[in-house]
């Protein structure tokens, strides 16, 4: 399931208000009916000029919506677009993931592994770089397809590099989600991968520290199954157990391949 907030962008509903609102108004010199000329003197009308008056009121009115259309949409379609930049990345950033404005520590919290012992998020984790994911074993699309894609990766940087990096996933469904569960998941993606569970409480502050969406639950089906919403991105926490990049769901083999060498070799992404 995808991650909470992630959705469609919509333009501000005062992006188009703001421009409309001012055009409610009549122009100076016009009449609240007509804002598209002022009120004839009397006597300024030549006889029989009625209709090419009407006909040029007419003209003058299409000519006054059309304006108005042209700018409510480009009011619109600015707002989208700013939307849609993000906030924290340069358009000249030739990494992969997106470049956080402001360094993150890993989370001090202790959670528990696969084999049931303590496990420090800060401490335990040695490895040049960390990589860590909020997710569940019965996520249907993006767990399987950030692990899968992660581990392919790996495989095709080699020994060398692979044993330089943590992959942690930290279960968000803990009632499902037993340490032997967990460990029978990861295994099928690589299993050197570190699995980590706790209390509702425990996880709910390691998602708090590691400033990513707290995780919910959807209403369950008929047949009691449910699905979890949760954060989908990927932390990167460097050998100094600071964060400056996340990759998001849909990051590519090729994208990590890229990515992870720069990473390790201590190069800051800005």
């Amino acid at each position: 399931m995808s991650s909470p907030g992630a959705g469609t962008f919509r333009a501000p509903a005062s992006t188009a208000g703001e421009v409309t609102e001012g055009l409610d108004h009549p122009p100076a010199g016009a009449t609240a009916g007509d804002p598209a000329r002022s009120d004839p003197a009397p006597g300024d009308a030549a006889p029989g000029g009625g209709a090419a008056a009407d006909r040029a009121d007419q003209d003058a009115r299409k000519r006054v919506v059309a304006v108005v259309g042209l700018i409510v949409a480009a009011a619109i379609v600015g707002g989208v677009l700013a939307l849609l930049r993000p906030a924290t990345t340069s358009a000249s950033s030739d990494w992969a993931g997106t470049v956080l404005g402001v360094e993150q520590p890993k989370p001090e919290v202790v959670l528990t592994d696969t084999s049931g012992n303590p496990f420090d998020l800060a401490r335990d984790t040695p490895r040049p770089l960390t990589l860590l994911m909020f997710g569940y074993t019965n996520c249907p699309d993006v767990c399987p397809i950030s692990l899968s894609t992660l581990a392919s990766a790996l495989e095709a940087l080699g020994p060398e590099v692979a044993k330089k990096v943590q992959m942690v996933f930290v279960s968000v469904d803990p009632e499902r989600d037993t340490p032997e569960r967990l460990r029978e998941y990861l295994d099928q993606f690589d299993p050197r991968f570190v699995g980590l569970t706790g209390t509702p409480e425990e996880l709910a502050r390691a998602q708090e520290l590691a400033n990513v969406p707290q995780a919910f639950l959807d209403d369950p089906d008929e047949d009691g199954s449910y699905e979890v919403g949760h954060a989908s991105q990927m932390i990167a926490y460097q050998e100094d157990g600071l964060a400056r990049i996340v990759y998001p769901f849909g990051t590519r083999e090729g994208d990590w391949v890229s990515d992870l060498p720069r990473l390790l070799a201590g190069e800051l992404p800005s």
